[in-house]
């Protein structure tokens, strides 16, 4: 009969299970567990963050299928990065949330109509611009009375609820605005069409995204006025090696026509007219 020093068989079993927990900790590690930690790109899987409730830029629709501009840009860098859209997870990039999801590690990156300006870039890193926007207003198809910015005097000026976008209009450009602000900016064209209000006023591109679905379609038309500039960029984590690799396909989706292809896809039917492909790395003030 053998018998057990029980000291030793103690330290043995310690030694073990110390094993087993460094094991699953250096993996945990190893694929980004640690907040802020780098996201692993050695799988199939890759995580983007995009908006889910702006039509033409970023939207989940009622069967599960998520649809708009930045959706096909997201898609078209993932293939060039080696994946299929299959191996796409979406996740919502609410406009709070953006540096937050990068700085956790919780996304690859994000393309969620992401304005590249110097107090988010402290936060996270920025490949493109890959659309050059401007504040616009919509208004109905049929109303000839706002011809330029200073017509929207003593109009009904609608935007979302915590948006500065109205508020710019009626500081520095039209004193006398009426402005209404909205939880939604549904809820705005919903009053635009119902002679509520009078303009609707955020990025041109999200208003041609709204305007260009089929409920919609006829009703309403840009004004054209580009009351300011929105390069709109791809977010990563600071340092990320993704943001060369990104530009690198923001690129090639322009020389090889899928750039412009997607954006007459989604905001055509509005009548966007839209700025040429941007430069990479060249930000317009």
């Amino acid at each position: 009969m053998i018998l057990m020093n029980p000291l030793r068989t103690s330290r043995a079993t310690v030694a073990v299970a110390a094993a087993v927990v460094l094991s699953f900790t250096s993996a945990g590690f190893a694929h980004g567990a640690a907040a802020g930690a780098p996201r692993d790109h050695g799988g199939d899987e890759i995580t983007i963050g995009i908006k889910y409730d702006q039509p033409g830029i970023g939207l989940k629709t009622p069967d599960g299928t998520y649809t708009g501009f930045d959706v096909d840009v997201a898609t078209y860098i993932a293939k060039q990065l080696g994946h299929d859209p299959s191996d796409i997870v979406w996740k919502e990039a609410k406009s709070a949330d953006r540096e937050t999801l990068l700085q956790r590690g919780d996304v690859d990156f994000i393309a969620a109509s992401y304005s590249i300006n110097d107090k988010r870039a402290e936060k996270v890193d920025f490949a493109g611009p890959y659309l050059l926007a401007h504040q616009d207003v919509l208004i109905r198809a049929d109303d000839d009375s706002i011809k330029k910015p200073s017509d929207l005097n003593n109009k009904k000026l609608c935007s979302v609820t915590g948006s500065t976008s109205a508020q710019n209009v009626k500081d520095k450009i039209a004193p006398d605005a009426q402005l209404q602000e909205y939880g939604g900016y549904s809820e705005c064209l919903t009053g635009l069409e119902n002679g509520v209000i009078d303009a609707v006023t955020t990025d041109d591109s999200i208003l041609a995204g709204y305007a260009a679905q089929p409920e919609f379609k006829g009703k309403f038309k840009l004004g054209g006025f580009e009351m300011s500039n929105e390069n709109y960029g791809i977010g990563v984590q600071k340092g990320s090696e993704l943001k060369a690799k990104i530009n690198t396909a923001l690129e090639k989706m322009v020389a090889d026509g899928s750039w412009e292809a997607a954006v007459k896809k989604n905001f055509g039917p509005a009548g966007y007219q839209n700025e040429p492909a941007p430069q990479i790395g060249v930000v317009v003030k």
